[in-house]
């Protein structure tokens, strides 16, 4: 089944993944395929669960520090960096508009 232009440009900027040509497109219509056979299981009188772990107590360490003082040190791998801080690419990737999209979605 055709994956939508708008589902597609959503999970884009969900994601800051580039489905931008074919093969990229193709592959999210897998997936969404694969996870579509959840829909085939029987969920009826199943209660969510809050936690894969709710039968039994999350184990929690002290939380002693044992070493510290080195954010210069770790600074010095940093590409780029402002006073005490690393600085990341931008979140967004720039995305063609919708009419952009067409040609890629009419094949999948």
């Amino acid at each position: 089944q055709p994956v939508a232009v708008e589902v597609l440009d959503h999970l884009e900027q969900l994601a800051l993944v580039d489905f931008r040509d074919a093969e990229g497109v193709e592959r999210l219509r897998k997936a969404i395929q694969f996870a579509d056979q959840l829909h085939e299981v029987n969920t009826d009188g199943v209660e969510p669960m809050d936690s894969v772990l709710e039968d039994r107590c999350l184990y929690l360490r002290e939380d002693d520090v044992t070493e510290g003082n080195c954010a210069n040190e770790l600074l010095k791998n940093a590409r780029e960096k402002v006073e005490e801080y690393f600085v990341a690419p931008p979140g967004n990737i720039p995305l063609p508009k919708l009419e952009e999209r067409e040609t890629f979605l009419q094949g999948s």
